[in-house]
């Protein structure tokens, strides 16, 4: 029986986490977001109102996995370029819950209320660190499968040259 450091499936649970978190934010901040107010009949208040419910819904996912993946990371304990690149990861989705997305929300709250809110660039910030965040999460993902199969299939050891007799 393996130690539990070495058990698989804490590996399993860090690269799925990583990848199907990747899944998530291409999908819904890269093709459904800005695909939404091209489909016949949707209002900017009904987009808006349609992508405050999926990105708080987002949000929820997200930092489950962030948990899923720190917690499998410091279990199977995660070699350092995977814990730096979940630092970040971990950095990006903080920011975004607790500064950007409740600003965005109130932008989104002004704009359904009638009071178009003044010109800023959260929006764009929003994209910039969704884009710094899908780009982390396929690496650390990248990182932690090569870590995790080389932890589960190690190079075999250097045959000792047998001594020969004379």
């Amino acid at each position: 029986m393996l130690p539990r450091t070495q058990s698989p499936a804490g590996s399993l649970l860090l690269v799925l986490s990583l990848f199907v978190w990747a899944g998530l934010v291409a999908g819904i901040s890269f093709l459904e977001a800005p695909l939404k107010f091209t489909a016949p009949h949707i209002t900017v208040p009904l987009g808006l109102g349609i992508g405050r419910i999926v990105f708080a819904a987002l949000n929820k996912l997200e930092l489950a996995l962030c948990a899923a993946a720190l917690l499998s990371a410091a279990v199977r304990r995660a070699p350092v370029n995977v814990w730096v690149a979940l630092s970040l990861l971990s950095t990006v989705l903080l920011l975004q819950t607790l500064w950007l997305l409740p600003a965005l929300d109130l932008r989104a709250t002004a704009l359904l209320a009638g009071r178009p809110p003044l010109p800023s660039h959260l929006h764009n910030t929003y994209i910039g660190l969704e884009v710094v965040k899908l780009l982390t999460l396929l690496l650390a993902g990248s990182w932690a499968y090569q870590w995790a199969t080389r932890a589960r299939h190690p190079e075999p050891a250097l045959a000792h040259p047998q001594h020969q007799l004379a």
